[in-house]
C-alpha cells in the first residue's frame, strides 16, 4: 500500500509540475464551424485586422496561426488550429496564454473565474459570431472537373492583397470599358481575372484583369493595356455566390477538392464574373465561376 501511495503522489507531483511549468497554454476552447479551413483562415485574419493591438506572428500552414493581442498590460498569445471534419464542417482548437502572467493564471484558474478567462472567452465568442455572420454571406459549390473557356482579351496587370482584388477591378473597369467603346471594339464575353502568382503566406496576388473582345488586327495601343489569347484548359470548377471581395473562399474549396481527389492543380485561380456589383441587390445572388487549372504535363 505504501508503494502505491508513493507512486500516486509521484504521478500527482509530475502532473502538477507539468501543469504549472510545462503546459504551453493557460486556457483552451473548441469551436465547430460549418465551413472549410480556408474560409476560417481568411475570416480569422480579417477579424484580427479589425482589432486594436492585434498581430499574427506565425502561420506554418493554412491550418495553424499564432496571434498576439494586447489587453492593457497583458499580451495574450492565441494559437488557432483548424481541423477539417468534412467538406463543409471544421473544428477550431484555440489555445490561449497570457505571455507575462501564465503561472499566476494557472494557480488561480482552478479556484475562481479569473479576468483572464473572462477575456479569453469573450474574444473567442466575438470571433465565432463574426465567423457565423461571414458564413451566412457566401456560398461555394464545387462542380468538379471542367474546362476554362478560351478567349481573347484586353487586360491590365495588377498586384496586391487578395482583399484588394475587387477594388483593383473596380478602379480599372472604366479604363477597359472606355477603350472598347471609343475604339468600336466588339466585346466577347464577361470580365474575368487570371491569377498569375499567389503567395498564401502573405495573402498577396499578381493578376490580370481581363475584358474579352473579338480579336482584330487594328487594336489600339495603350500604355497600361495589353492583349492576350487564352487557350482552353482543364480545371476544377466551383460556383461562388457572394461579394467579390471574398470570392477567394472558392479558391480554398477547390484546393481542398483537388487534394482529396489526388488532382494536380496549379495555384493560379481564374474567376469569371456574371454580376455587376454596381447594380446592388442581394450579394448571395451574385455569381462567379471559379477555376483552378490542372498542371501542364
Amino acid at each position: 500500500m505504501k508503494k502505491i501511495a508513493v507512486f500516486i503522489l509521484a504521478v500527482a507531483l509530475v502532473v502538477f509540475l507539468w501543469y504549472l511549468f510545462i503546459k504551453p497554454y493557460d486556457y483552451a476552447a473548441t469551436i465547430k464551424a460549418n465551413t472549410f479551413p480556408g474560409a476560417i483562415n481568411q475570416s480569422l485574419k480579417a477579424w484580427g485586422a479589425s482589432l486594436k493591438d492585434s498581430r499574427f506572428v506565425e502561420q506554418t500552414d493554412l491550418n495553424y496561426l499564432k496571434q498576439q493581442i494586447k489587453y492593457n498590460d497583458s499580451v495574450f498569445s492565441f494559437q488557432w488550429k483548424i481541423e477539417a471534419l468534412s467538406d463543409s464542417t471544421s473544428k477550431i482548437h484555440v489555445y490561449i496564454k497570457d505571455v507575462d502572467h501564465s503561472l499566476r493564471n494557472k494557480l488561480h484558474i482552478p479556484l475562481s473565474d479569473t479576468d483572464f478567462e473572462k477575456r479569453a472567452k469573450k474574444t473567442i465568442l466575438e470571433f465565432n459570431q463574426r465567423l457565423k455572420e461571414h458564413i451566412e454571406n457566401f456560398k461555394v459549390a464545387v462542380i468538379g472537373i471542367d474546362r476554362i473557356p478560351s478567349s481573347y482579351c484586353a487586360y491590365v496587370s495588377l498586384s496586391g492583397k487578395q482583399t484588394e482584388k475587387a477594388q483593383g477591378m473596380m478602379q480599372h473597369y472604366a479604363l477597359l470599358d472606355q477603350l472598347i467603346l471609343k475604339n468600336d471594339i466588339q466585346p466577347n464575353g464577361r470580365p474575368f481575372i487570371e491569377v498569375t502568382k499567389w503567395n498564401m503566406q502573405t495573402d498577396s496576388i499578381h493578376y490580370n484583369f481581363c475584358y474579352p473582345i473579338v480579336k482584330s488586327d487594328s487594336l489600339p495601343r495603350h500604355k497600361s493595356i495589353q492583349y492576350k489569347e487564352f487557350k482552353s484548359r482543364k480545371a476544377v470548377k466551383a460556383i461562388y455566390n457572394g461579394n467579390y471581395i471574398t470570392s477567394d473562399r472558392a479558391w480554398y474549396a477547390l484546393l481542398d477538392y483537388a487534394d482529396k481527389n489526388s488532382l494536380k492543380v496549379e495555384k493560379k485561380p481564374m474567376e469569371i464574373f456574371y454580376s455587376n456589383p454596381n447594380f446592388g441587390g442581394n450579394e448571395l445572388n451574385w455569381k462567379t465561376e471559379v477555376f483552378m487549372p490542372f498542371k501542364n504535363k
